[in-house]
């Protein structure tokens, strides 16, 4: 079997645990890898290769859920409203503004 071209961006699965390529360095033969739970490593391109040949490495889509490597509660970056509920976002009055005031 020949071996995947690691590409930054594309999805494996390796004994089944799903890991994203994050960056290849062609210099240093290394492959850094980033698990769906966050953890990154780096994996020689030898041990791709040994992977690949051995079929416990495999191709697979992104996972829908992403959010597993980030740590985003669902309810991240909603703001509440004065209630705690819904945002709040109804408009202030400019009443106050002076547009003429120059400091």
């Amino acid at each position: 079997m020949t071996a995947p071209q690691p590409s930054v961006g594309d999805w494996y699965r390796l004994e089944g645990d799903l890991f994203e390529v994050v960056a290849v360095d062609e210099d240093d033969a290394t492959i850094e890898i980033q698990y769906f739970d966050g953890t990154v490593e780096e994996m020689d391109l030898e041990d791709w290769e040994a992977h690949c040949e051995e079929r416990g490495l495999e191709p697979v889509d992104p996972p829908e859920d992403w959010s597993g490597s980030v740590d985003i509660e669902p309810d991240d970056g909603a703001r509440s409203g004065p209630r705690g509920g819904e945002p709040d976002l109804q408009a202030r009055s400019l009443d106050d503004l002076d547009l003429f005031d120059a400091s």
